[in-house]
């Protein structure tokens, strides 16, 4: 086992060496484990990884190719007190996105108060003036909601951003939990976990309760797929197989009758909700980019005369810009009355001339994202970066500082992953998945964790080298 770092929280072992609460379980059962039989089962998860197609593509690079997430068979754990604690800031957080989102494209009383600039929307991509006066069906925004939280102490989680548009990583999740059962089926009956298998019928569930007022029956739901080209089509594919849903692309379906229909076997069939992994552009050709393969003609004029649910809502994906969520402290006060449970990261936003200064007179030491930013790409963690690298940022912040934020760099928890030597500590960051309906607010016990493998990086992102880990919430 590697030190502890006195910098970093360790999420196993405390400061005098000892075994946090939260791994007693674990590590009783790892100490009695034999190592070499530990390597074998972590060799046999990836060949299983391997054989299903868990894969995601690399983009951006000369060889853009698909990948296997690694996968690390050490789980991160979190005690069912910590778990109560964070779910009423991540249940505050949600609700306070969604009736943002619908006072934006309503009232804009949030503006009208001077808590959030007009200057936020005005030209921003995300913003879909298409939605304005239009309520979703059961005034549901954000059907699924992905929010990402660091951990810095024993009580400490911030949120690092939100996800609103479509959150990914859902299936590395299932897929995690079931390989660990599969592969250690006796330490889960040592240790109780909260189960997580059950997320793909509650996301059905969910998604139905959000059926349009046109919907006569029992709610039919699909998937709509870029195709198979798309870096999570694994994922598509995955949870329309275990929703019992129908994957479809956009050839698959057209508008007939005032409904957006679905081609089967046996003719066509309305859809009435419509779980979309289709970026807002390219949605509707006749509505946003004329040249979108992907999207159905007309699907924007069924949706707002009520003949379908989109989820998660066009025009949600404001909720996912870097600028905006530096004010999301006063977004969930504005709208619960209630202080964050949850606090942000503290963010510099470098439009504002105060700001940008104190950025790039302290590049060096902070991280520097693009406000549209996505996947750890377009992105300067300046402690690990060379000279030329952040010579080269810096020119881009003072070309287009609207187009950035800086925040410090944070000393992220450890958890332990398994190496040959055995177990050393790792950053993570962790998603929550969260699902939204009429009838409330569900969260999934745990969520997706992601780990920066290489010793010392804070770079969690598959796409740049992190791998995942099963996420368990200990039950009580």
């Amino acid at each position: 086992m590697s030190a502890h770092s006195p910098d970093n929280f360790d999420e196993m072992i405390d400061a005098e060496g000892g075994v946090r609460a939260a791994y007693k379980g674990y590590r009783d059962w790892y100490d009695e484990q034999d190592p070499q039989g530990l390597k074998r089962k972590h060799q046999e998860a990836e060949a299983f990884f391997r054989k299903t197609g868990i894969t995601f593509n690399v983009y951006g690079q000369e060889d853009a190719e698909e990948r296997l997430i690694p996968f690390d068979p050490v789980p991160r754990i979190v005690t069912a007190q910590e778990w109560r604690r964070l779910s009423r800031g991540i249940e505050q957080r949600v609700r306070a996105l969604n009736a943002f989102l619908h006072d934006l494209y309503h009232r804009q009383e949030i503006i009208k108060a001077g808590r959030v600039p007009e200057w936020l929307l005005r030209g921003n991509p995300a913003y879909l003036p298409h939605m304005s006066g239009f309520t979703p069906p059961g005034n549901v925004y954000t059907h699924i909601t992905g929010i990402d939280l660091v951990r810095t102490g024993p009580n400490d989680f911030h949120v690092l951003e939100d996800n609103a548009r479509t959150p990914s990583g859902v299936s590395y999740m299932l897929e995690n939990r079931e390989t660990m059962m599969a592969m250690f089926p006796e330490l889960f009956t040592r240790v109780k976990v909260a189960p997580v298998s059950n997320y793909p019928r509650r996301l059905a569930r969910s998604l139905a309760a959000c059926a349009p007022p046109a919907c006569e029956g029992r709610p039919v739901v699909a998937v709509l797929t870029p195709g198979i080209y798309n870096s999570a089509y694994y994922e598509h594919a995955f949870l329309a197989d275990q929703m019992g849903a129908e994957l479809v692309e956009a050839s698959d379906l057209r508008v007939m009758g005032g409904r957006v229909q679905m081609r089967t076997t046996r003719g066509f069939t309305p859809v009435d909700v419509l779980y979309r992994r289709v970026d807002d552009d390219f949605l509707d050709p006749l509505t946003f980019r004329a040249d979108s393969m992907l999207g159905v003609p007309g699907i924007m004029d069924v949706y707002r005369a009520g003949g379908i649910t989109i989820a998660n809502a066009p025009g949600t994906g404001i909720a996912d810009d870097k600028a905006l969520y530096s004010f999301m402290p006063e977004i969930v006060e504005f709208y619960t009355g209630e202080k964050p449970l949850l606090p942000n990261v503290e963010t510099y936003r470098c439009m504002e001339e105060d700001a940008l200064k104190y950025v790039l007179d302290n590049i060096a030491d902070l991280v520097v994202k693009e406000v549209h930013g996505s996947g750890g790409y377009g992105m300067l963690i300046g402690p690990t970066s060379s000279r030329r690298e952040i010579a080269s940022f810096t020119e881009k912040l003072k070309a287009n500082p609207h187009n950035y934020i800086a925040q410090p760099t944070l000393s992220l928890s450890t958890v332990p992953i398994l190496t040959k030597k055995g177990l050393a500590p790792r950053h993570v960051d962790l998603r929550p998945f969260v699902l939204m309906s009429p009838n409330g607010i569900e969260i999934t016990p745990g969520g997706l964790t992601r780990v920066a493998l290489k010793r010392g990086s804070l770079v969690v992102n598959s796409s740049q080298g992190g791998g995942t880990k099963d996420s368990w919430v200990l039950e009580e």
